[in-house]
């Protein structure tokens, strides 16, 4: 059975590699959204007989709220304009950052046997990643959508020493990660990680706002390579290879295409 689950992500992940070269080009666009369809049911279906669901605690709740959430989606997907695809797409981007920050809590909660310290430290700084990026990609997708969304001014925010604001928002996160990777107490670790999610959470916020709203299209997709670089930590989180895989490639292409457009406005 594990061989075939590994078989099924090898082919998703390489469904979605195809998905991405056909999104490339205006004509190949639909069979990309395709390829992706049919990447995703896979790898969801290989997901699902991999799990043993007689381990499983309030099985039904979990069936509850994957229905309750497919059902929101595909309300939303019929009923949103082609116009309003920007700000699902931030609104989207936020939900995959605020799963990296439940994930990276209950990881952390949850009885772990390590085989050494080294695993130990290595699983933490994960941990630490996950949730950091996680919760930047949560704050500033939900800022990113405000504006879009006009619920927000589309005035970029112009705090005074905003650049030495974001270093010390930086270097203050960087500090409690090294301290919470090193940490051996479950108690104190819990707490470094809700002093690093406010962190975070407030860099998200700032980074996000101090951006004009004509930037919005570079900023999610700026926001898509983020949430990408958080599925690919919750990934290493759950010894997921699909997750690791799918994460990577939209963490990379996004921060592709960011680049690009970064250039084309400049160009102009």
């Amino acid at each position: 059975m594990n061989e075939l689950i590994t078989g099924a992500y090898l082919v998703s992940g390489i469904l979605f590699i195809l998905s991405l070269k056909s999104l490339s080009n205006q004509e190949s666009a639909k069979k990309g959204n395709i390829y992706g369809i049919i990447g995703m049911l896979l790898a969801i279906s290989a997901t699902i007989a991999g799990i043993d669901f007689s381990t499983i605690e309030y099985m039904d709740y979990l069936i509850g709220a994957i229905a309750i959430g497919s059902i929101i989606g595909l309300i939303l997907a019929i009923r949103v304009q082609m116009t309003g695809m920007p700000e699902l797409i931030a609104l989207l981007h936020s939900f995959v950052g605020l799963a990296a920050v439940l994930i990276s809590f209950v990881n952390y909660i949850d009885d772990i046997v390590y085989v050494n310290d080294t695993a130990k430290y290595i699983h933490h700084i994960e941990i630490a990643l996950g949730l950091f990026i996680g919760a930047i990609t949560f704050t500033g997708s939900l800022v990113a959508f405000g504006k879009l969304k006009e619920l927000l001014s589309s005035k970029p925010l112009v705090l005074p020493f905003k650049h030495i604001f974001n270093i010390v928002l930086l270097i203050s996160a960087i500090y409690f990660m090294v301290n919470f990777s090193m940490t051996t107490d479950k108690a104190i670790g819990l707490e470094m990680l809700i002093i690093i999610t406010i962190i975070a959470f407030a860099f998200g916020v700032h980074l996000v706002a101090s951006i004009g709203g004509a930037d919005m299209p570079v900023v999610i997709s700026m926001l898509n390579s983020y949430s990408g670089w958080a599925a690919a930590t919750t990934g290493f989180m759950l010894s997921n290879d699909l997750l690791i895989i799918t994460g990577a490639l939209v963490g990379s292409s996004g921060a592709i295409l960011s680049y690009i457009m970064c250039k084309a406005m400049n160009r102009s």
